[in-house]
């Protein structure tokens, strides 16, 4: 017997009334905004899955660096980025551009997810299948990676599957079959008494719907809210496992070796006294920060070895042990950033400890015609570097220690290049794996790729720390200090001009040696209040006065003169 719905107020006695707030209706779908969240969540559960095996498949040696897909995807959104915008990072954000950079990409991918999660929606196997797309990509940026294999993407295709999952089962009320909801079956009410009908309403029946069971809100609200806790606590320990138990652990287990040569301490006629200026040594925590690496790289002792090989007699392959093994070197060098603008603060100065390069190269054997070597970080960022320079009396390291103790994570640790006399995109290469001897000709870097020179050495340059722009200072005796710069050359003076007066000469720090900065003051009679303007300019050792022409960054340095405006009062 057929039952009427044609009084849709009438009851069936002995039927359980639906809860009005809970239970929705046949046709319900989630909002848009519940749909976005449900892309979101998936997204983010898929990164999280993947990262956490990434991590543990590193932490057993069963995967490389390569198997993180959140590194990959940013280690390829920073080279799609265009170049513009990415010193434009580096000059509104400075050491900071990496967060600025991980924003953006992060909004990239919120917008993806909220995306799949709309067109689920509706279309729930089209949103499959951005999502496999999105898969794909990813893959390919892990495979770009040049440490990865095949494997490395087991942690990706798993994370894909439980967000693929948690996906489907989301809008698992429109990928079901559709079936007939208006026409119920009947069934027998076994303790029912006759007490008449109402229309077609028959008192033995009850109705049962037909195909699968209505979802409710508590229901999604419920799975969406384990789904978004799920990914929080799986990301979070995939950001502990490398981290705090791996590579801190193997950090604070280095014991340094006792250095056998190397240049003296800092001098002990140093400004440092000076309000305001550079300390001669830059504390590591305060060291500037400018690389490509999305994500800081993270390896143990253990974990590292250098790969030397290309146009070389004999390949070679050395591990931690052997590289401590070497005769160990303390060289004190100041380091500086090929996007620093004139004036610029991506400058540090350091002592450094480790192994000298040449030495390295001269178990492998350089052959006759070799005059680069590409270097290349445990990330995939390459650096070629000139033969003769690596090679001459310069020194130029692969260090593992940084004023005194192990590297810092972020600044290359197990071993990094220092490289006297560079700029740092063509000699400081961190986290540094693999040295192919080979030439310019064969070999193009990531940022010569990208319109920069293959040789850069660095200018010479000075810089006014005090008094800062638009500072305002008293009559009398005013400090005009800063630091000057011309590695491996060395600093013979530093003049100051104020208001476009003579140039005069300035009083230097003690001298460390030519691969450091010095530092250097002029005391200025202030008697005129208003405004005024400082100038300064350098002169290297071999009598060059830094360049006044005003240059940009790009290709091999800025050029110009340093100058402040402050103000003096009375």
């Amino acid at each position: 017997m057929a039952v009427s719905n044609e009084f849709p107020g009438a009851e069936l006695p002995g039927a359980e009334r639906p809860d009005p707030v809970d239970r929705l209706p046949s046709g319900w779908r989630p909002s848009l905004a519940q749909s976005g969240l449900v892309g979101v969540i998936a997204l983010g559960l898929t990164l999280a899955v993947a990262e956490l095996l990434a991590a543990l498949g590193q932490l057993v040696g069963w995967l490389s660096p390569a198997s993180s897909p959140l590194s990959a995807l940013g280690q390829s959104f920073i080279g799609l980025t265009p170049e513009w915008l990415k010193q434009f990072a580096i000059s509104t954000f400075g050491s900071n551009d990496k967060t600025a950079l991980m924003v953006g990409m992060g909004l990239t991918l919120l917008l993806v997810g909220v995306v799949i999660g709309l067109v689920g929606r509706d279309r729930p196997r089209i949103a499959v299948g951005l999502a496999v797309v999105l898969l794909v990509v990813t893959g390919a940026a892990v495979l770009s990676r040049p440490d990865a294999t095949v494997v490395d993407l087991l942690p990706l295709a798993l994370g894909g599957a439980a967000g693929i999952g948690f996906l489907v089962s989301a809008f698992r009320r429109q990928l079901a079959p559709a079936t007939p909801a208006a026409e119920p079956s009947v069934e027998p009410v076994a303790d029912a008494q006759p007490t008449g009908t109402t229309g077609d309403h028959h008192p033995m029946l009850r109705a049962t719907p037909v195909g699968p069971a209505a979802a409710t809100r508590r229901d999604f609200f419920r799975f969406a809210g384990i789904g978004a806790l799920a990914a929080v606590a799986v990301g979070a320990v995939a950001r502990w496992i490398p981290s705090t138990a791996q590579v801190a652990a193997s950090r604070s287990a280095v014991a340094l070796p006792a250095a056998t040569a190397g240049t003296a301490a800092a001098p002990t006629d140093v400004l440092d006294d000076v309000p305001g200026i550079s300390p001669f040594v830059t504390p590591n925590t305060d060291f500037y920060r400018i690389d490509t690496a999305f994500v800081v790289p993270r390896m143990t002792t253990d974990q590292w070895q250098l790969r030397v090989h290309g146009m070389v007699d004999r390949e070679i392959t050395l591990s931690w042990s052997d590289l401590l093994a070497m005769p160990s070197l303390t060289h004190m060098v100041t380091l500086t950033c090929v996007s620093n603008p004139v004036g610029g603060e991506y400058i540090g100065n350091a002592d450094w400890q480790g192994v000298r390069i040449a030495d390295v190269l001269a178990m492998a054997g350089p052959q006759a015609g070799a005059d680069c070597v590409f270097s290349t970080s445990v990330d995939g960022f390459t650096v070629t570097t000139p033969l003769d320079v690596l090679t001459d009396d310069r020194d130029a390291l692969l260090a593992y220690a940084m004023n005194g103790e192990p590297l810092p994570v972020e600044h290359g640790f197990p071993v990094r290049m220092v490289v006297p006399g560079l700029y740092g995109f063509v000699s400081a290469t961190k986290w540094v794996v693999d040295l192919e001897v080979t030439t310019f000709a064969d070999a193009t870097a990531y940022w010569t790729v990208r319109g920069w020179s293959a040789k850069a050495p660095i200018k010479t340059s000075s810089r006014i720390d005090v008094p800062r722009s638009q500072e305002s200072v008293s009559k009398g005796k005013v400090p005009i200090a800063g630091v000057a710069w011309a590695q491996y050359r060395g600093i013979s003076g530093v003049q100051v001009q104020i208001d476009d007066g003579p140039w005069m000469d300035a009083t230097l720090s003690g001298d460390a040696g030519a691969d450091t900065w010095r530092q250097w003051v002029y005391y200025w009679d202030a008697t005129a209040s208003g405004t005024h303007t400082a100038r300064c300019r350098a002169t290297d050792a071999t009598g060059a006065v830094q360049i006044d022409a005003i240059a940009d960054v790009v290709p091999d340095g800025a050029t110009g003169l340093d100058e402040r405006t402050f103000m003096v009062t009375a």
